[in-house]
């Protein structure tokens, strides 16, 4: 049809069950769905991550922005005393698009009280199959679940530890075929080095768990003592794509504004816009409960699941390129 880009209806159909299969599954846990605004005054921080920005005439001259991730305002409710919750919603990112890249796309974002990280991979592997049972026929069997420690996934497929010297990363990338522009961080080395290497040696058939991050790619995850430390953060793959990442969350407003400094100003050092931090984030922020959340995007699992090769294909309407065609 010609009218449209986007998911053949039989796609559409299983995603529908999916969207059933996940709030099912929330409910029997109690789990509260909540919804939070998508427009804020304040913008992401995240250099990894870029805020759309939108004017509201309405709300005066200052600019608005789209939200690339319910986080904030989830943890404000958090923070009131909502317990355990859950958002299914659309997010918004600029200078995405790409077979696994929408610049708008569901989140599925939930927060549980009294879980660290590793009791919430748990209960991401549960979602996962349960997601992936609700598009039968057409759905790969339940995948096992396999963890490892982001040192110990770097040195198995790149045969070096995170703390090497950026030089010699540089060099095993190399030697393995990977162009790597000249002048990047530590951490942008690492970064390129999961998106080629790293992921590509995961198992396709298993979900992949990697936890226990560098110090300096915590976000707003807390630190775990250790030499060196590491981040109470995961991210959960099948094969190399990357389908969640989770915290175990920081409640330190003093430390998370000391992060969000930084962010500003290696993206002021990249020549790049910084958007206003969130205050009543922050505000909040020494009221949020021992706690653990996770965002999962949710097209990616619709796209593996009904066995597409990128998200176009697993949504209603893609924005550019060719889709899946009835």
């Amino acid at each position: 049809m010609g009218y449209r880009r986007g998911a053949a209806l039989d796609t559409l159909k299983q995603r529908a069950a999916m969207l059933r299969a996940v709030r099912a599954f929330f409910a029997a846990r109690g789990v509260l769905e909540v919804e939070t605004p998508a427009l804020s005054p304040a913008g992401v921080t995240d250099p990894a991550i870029e805020s759309i920005v939108a004017g509201v005439r309405s709300l005066g001259p200052a600019p608005h922005y789209l939200h690339t991730s319910p986080e904030f305002p989830m943890k404000r409710l958090l923070a009131a005393g909502s317990g355990d919750i859950y958002q299914l919603c659309r997010v918004f990112r600029d200078a995405e698009l790409g077979r696994w890249h929408q610049p708008e796309f569901t989140l599925l974002e939930w927060y549980r009280v009294g879980f660290d990280e590793l009791e919430l991979m748990s209960e991401v592997a549960e979602l996962i199959a349960v997601a992936l049972a609700a598009a039968a026929p057409r759905a790969p069997p339940a995948p096992r679940s396999v963890r490892l420690t982001y040192a110990d996934a770097l040195e198995g497929a790149l045969g070096a530890r995170p703390e090497a010297p950026t030089h010699e990363l540089v060099r095993r990338l190399e030697s393995r075929g990977v162009e790597v522009p000249p002048n990047l961080s530590h951490d942008a080395v690492l970064d390129l080095a999961f998106g080629t290497v790293v992921g590509a040696s995961f198992d396709a058939a298993a979900v992949t768990f990697v936890h226990d991050y560098p110090a300096s790619q915590a976000a707003l995850a807390r630190l775990k003592p250790g030499t060196p430390p590491v981040a109470a953060r995961f991210e959960a793959f099948m094969g190399g794509l990357e389908l969640a990442n989770g915290f175990h969350e920081l409640g330190d407003a003093a430390e998370q504004r000391r992060r969000f400094a930084r962010d500003v100003e290696a993206r002021r050092a990249d020549g790049r816009a910084a958007p206003p931090v969130d205050e009543d984030f922050l505000d909040a922020l020494p009221a949020l409960p021992d706690c653990a959340g996770v965002a999962l995007g949710f097209d990616r699992l619709v796209a593996l699941a009904t066995g597409q090769d990128g998200v176009a294909a697993a949504v209603s309407f893609a924005h550019g390129g060719d889709a899946a065609k009835e």
